[in-house]
């Protein structure tokens, strides 16, 4: 049987890293107006937006690349924890279209992110 928890936790933070880079991409391409009239709507100053730079484009770099791995990770944490509060409150209970739970693609990312800081970078990674 082959086993090699260093090679699992390199896939977890390439996949979890690779996977949120996308959204962090996107917000870099198109905005974060979204984001700014979410903060309005909860009577939050719009300029905390641009922490989602953070959240979606560095932090996802530091996993991918193993640098800081914990620090980064529990910055996707947080990311999420906002992005559920600000935006998929009403949905926490629901169940998606497909039959699964609203909130699947926002979960997975919070509680992968958690089992890496959790589980730490393994060998495969950058040296700090």
């Amino acid at each position: 049987m082959l086993e090699n928890a260093d090679l699992g936790k390199l896939v977890l933070r390439l996949t979890l890293g690779g996977l949120m880079l996308f959204h962090g991409i996107a917000k870099l391409l198109h905005g974060v107006g979204f984001i700014e009239g979410q903060l309005a709507a909860h009577g939050l100053p719009t300029v905390l937006a641009y922490g989602v730079f953070i959240g979606e484009l560095l932090a996802p770099l530091m996993v991918i690349l193993g640098y800081q791995t914990r620090i980064g990770a529990l910055l996707i944490v947080f990311n999420m924890l906002v992005a559920i509060a600000l935006v998929h409150t009403g949905q926490l209970l629901s169940l998606g279209q497909g039959g699964g739970w609203a909130l699947e693609l926002q979960g997975f990312f919070l509680l992968t992110a958690l089992s890496v800081v959790f589980l730490g970078p393994g060998r495969y990674k950058l040296k700090n």
